[in-house]
């Protein structure tokens, strides 16, 4: 009969903990949280010092009920994570289950090894209650924000929008990148690659031109003026260099890397790790420390000695960035170094393997290279070529962890020698506008500005995607013509139009029209909230709150009296104002002034001011590509033309073209067909009835009957149904559809199940 109780948060770790302590303890899982601020209603008493109301979830309440019968009969051991999030999961507990805070034992450890526990249960504490008050202000600042600004979006912008202390800035930190590519200015320009032949020597020494030209006749020009001049190799200089391991990974780190080398989501990177860590085979993987314990860097010199050579080991500890650094002790590294490999799957395999070359790579020593850069002159020109590349001369920690950049290797050249070109071409090449976010560096930024912690990258990530403010898209790219110029051995110039693609990018973050409306109207009337300076100010209160030096009810209520009065202050805001309406001027035919505005389904556009009762304003979508801000008053007069008669069907339906919540269409009595990428304002009649055939025939093969009642019988992506347009049941495997009578038909439409809809919110009262 066991007299310990140890309490984890999730099954996983509870299962694998129970293995190391044996018969005399019981492992349980709270399964997470099992105390929170009620979804429903502000619950915090704002006029009683910020006291929050805290509640047992339903859903919690069983295991909470099973965990103190348990508690009744033996001694609580909290053994939750090793942060601020995993303090407050047991000072909750202690609540809950009625333990004395000052006698119930804390233990917490970084990895889920025997040793690591066994250490743990000898080394017990109490409940740090500066971490808990950490976390309780976080969670209680964040309700605050997103219950007062929330609805004040949804009163001036649009329904179930949501607002929050980081996930707005996340929001806006996209928007400003978007705005500066659009804002960026392209500008081509030539350099100029020579290919020259060495003598006695089949490969050829690719080199750059060490100017640029602003157009093709200045390019063309040059390539005519040295066309007959001479090469010769004036110097060639090498240098050692060498290249440093970097740090074993944190959270952020760990997150940038998996998605460059593994293509993995943010989210996935920490789901995955956080299975690794609950069976055992990393630390834990919230931490924005890059320190290795004693023990992990004596394992790591065993394995480096082992395997490779005392010339490959170089102890470190490395310095951790932050100084408030505290979600834990350690980076994340493996608890075994000898374990190359996991039993888990695939993917857990490759994250492990990722976080198990970065630590040994930590302690092995530089790679050393040799660069080499020669200057190729032009006899009678004061220009130059430039070749250069490097050489590993001993790839140290590279044997491990390779950074995936092939190098360039420069042929035998010799110094004084000449040369002659096999080509020299000018190239038209553009400037790149700023990159897009991706996951990985919108998490990168977020910890250079000081915004946010590990543990909130991930869901804020998400929540920003899920609200829809962000989407994350595969980029095409666009098409661009540019010419290239050869002047060959014989001395002729050959010209090239060359096409290429501009701007081609994956999983890259780019904001929707309502995040660019939200931010505007978040930067206009609750700056605080945007502020980058700001927010990562909180931060650092939150950190001084945990170290003690701070009260979370004094920074608490230093944010809500600066904050509070600009909510009141927003019911002044007409929607007019907050939906961004921008005037682009007057109908010439109408004289009703044309407004480009934020709508229910987005940007769209308006006719007309609807001052008085009788005179209605008109609506047209907004054209494909534009927005609110780039739009002209010309693009916009086209649009109130939608929608368009484009012609008739053979049986003399009419054929309408025109712009719907999602994109450019063409309907046909009501038969709705998408016209991407034709625009419905030029769409021909032709163009237009070849889509409508499509459509057609499509139909024809899903519908395998249709009866005079109005009543089909489809084919669906799950099986053949029976549907009236409102009401569907699905057709039993042992019958076949297209045998099915009028009044079989029916009867199985009577006896189907009308399914209930779910709301997915409830309207604001």
């Amino acid at each position: 009969m066991s007299q310990n109780l140890v309490i984890v948060e999730s099954p996983a770790k509870a299962k694998t903990i129970q293995q190391f302590l044996g018969k005399d303890y019981t492992v349980k899982s709270s399964f997470g949280h099992i105390r929170d601020l009620p979804q429903k209603g502000l619950n915090i008493e704002i006029n009683n010092n910020f006291k929050p109301i805290y509640d047992i979830s339903n859903d919690k309440k069983k295991i909470v009920a099973e965990l103190k019968k348990l508690a009744k009969n033996n001694q609580v051991w909290l053994a939750s994570d090793e942060d601020r999030e995993g303090e407050a999961i047991a000072w909750h507990l202690a609540q809950a289950l009625k333990l004395d805070i000052a006698t119930t034992k804390r233990i917490v450890f970084h990895e889920i090894t025997k040793p690591a526990i066994l250490n743990a249960i000898s080394n017990p504490r109490t409940i740090d209650l500066k971490l808990v008050d950490a976390q309780q202000a976080r969670r209680i600042l964040d309700r605050l924000v997103g219950y007062e600004l929330s609805p004040v979006l949804w009163k001036k912008i649009k329904t179930g929008l949501s607002a929050g202390r980081v996930q707005s800035v996340a929001v806006r930190i996209i928007v400003d990148r978007e705005r500066e590519i659009n804002d960026s200015v392209q500008t081509g320009y030539f350099k100029i690659i020579a290919n020259f032949i060495i003598p006695n020597n089949t490969t050829l020494l690719t080199a750059e031109l060490n100017t640029k030209f602003k157009d093709i006749n200045a390019a063309q020009k040059w390539l005519n003026n040295i066309s007959n001049e001479t090469f010769i190799i004036d110097s060639i200089k090498t240098k050692d260099s060498v290249k440093q391991p970097g740090a074993p990974f944190t959270t952020s780190t760990l997150q940038q890397e998996a998605s460059r080398r593994l293509n993995f989501s943010v989210r996935q990177t920490m789901l995955i790790a956080q299975k690794l860590y609950e069976a055992g085979h990393i630390t834990y993987m919230r931490t924005d420390s890059t320190l290795l314990s004693d023990q992990a860097i004596n394992e790591t010199k065993n394995y480096i000695l082992k395997n490779f050579s005392a010339q490959y080991y170089q102890k470190r500890q490395f310095k951790t960035k932050h100084s408030s650094a505290q979600e834990a002790h350690e980076a994340i590294r493996p608890t075994n170094f000898n374990n190359l490999s996991t039993p888990l799957d695939e993917p857990s395999n490759h994250l492990y393997n990722l976080i198990w070359q970065k630590t040994v790579a930590s302690q092995m020593t530089p790679a050393k290279l040799i660069k080499t850069e020669a200057i190729i002159k032009i006899s009678n020109n004061k220009e130059f070529f430039v070749a250069s590349g490097e050489i590993i001369k001993f790839k140290g920690f590279l044997e491990v962890y390779s950074d995936n950049k092939n190098e360039r290797i420069l042929p035998s050249i010799k110094q004084s020698e000449k040369l002659t070109y096999e080509t020299i071409e000018a190239i038209e090449t553009f400037n790149r506008p700023p990159a897009r976010y991706s996951e990985a560096t919108l998490v990168k930024k977020l910890e250079d500005l000081g915004i946010g912690r590990p543990s909130t990258y991930a869901p804020t990530i998400s929540t920003i995607q899920s609200r829809g403010y962000i989407e994350k898209v595969n980029l095409e790219g666009k098409k661009r013509n540019s010419t290239k110029l050869i002047l060959s051995k014989d001395k002729t110039i050959d010209k090239q139009n060359v096409m290429t693609i501009t701007g081609a990018d994956k999983n890259k973050l780019v904001p929707t029209p309502i995040a660019e409306v939200t931010t505007d109207f978040l930067i206009k009337h609750f700056p605080t909230i945007v502020d980058y300076d700001f927010t990562a100010k909180i931060e650092a209160e939150f950190d001084k709150i945990a170290t003690g030096s701070e009260k979370w009810v004094t920074t608490i209520k230093s944010f809500y009296e600066s904050f509070h009065p600009l909510v009141e202050q927003s019911e002044s805001i007409s929607r007019k104002e907050a939906s961004q309406a921008r005037l682009l001027g007057v109908d010439p035919t109408s004289g009703k002034n044309i407004y480009a505005r934020f709508g229910k389904y987005g940007p769209m556009l308006q006719k007309g001011d609807g001052d008085e009762p009788t005179d209605k304003p008109t609506f047209a979508p907004m054209p494909v590509g534009k927005t609110i801000m780039t739009i002209t008053l010309n693009q916009a007069i086209e649009m109130f033309k939608l929608p368009r008669v484009v012609g008739q069907t053979n049986e003399k339906e009419d054929i309408i073209a025109n712009i719907g919540r999602f994109g450019p269409y063409i309907s046909v009595n009501k038969t709705f067909i998408s016209i991407k990428p034709h625009d419905p304002l030029t769409i021909s009649l032709d163009e237009a009835l070849v889509l409508y055939q499509e459509k057609i025939e499509k139909d024809k093969a899903k519908n395998i009957k249709t009866f005079k009642s109005g009543l089909k019988i489809i084919n669906g992506p799950y099986g053949p149904y029976i549907t009236d347009g409102k009401k569907n049941a699905r057709i039993s495997k042992t019958q076949e559809p297209d045998k099915i009578t009028e009044k079989e038909a029916q009867k199985i439409l009577d006896n189907a199940p009308i399914k209930k809809i779910k709301r997915k919110f409830k309207k604001n009262k």
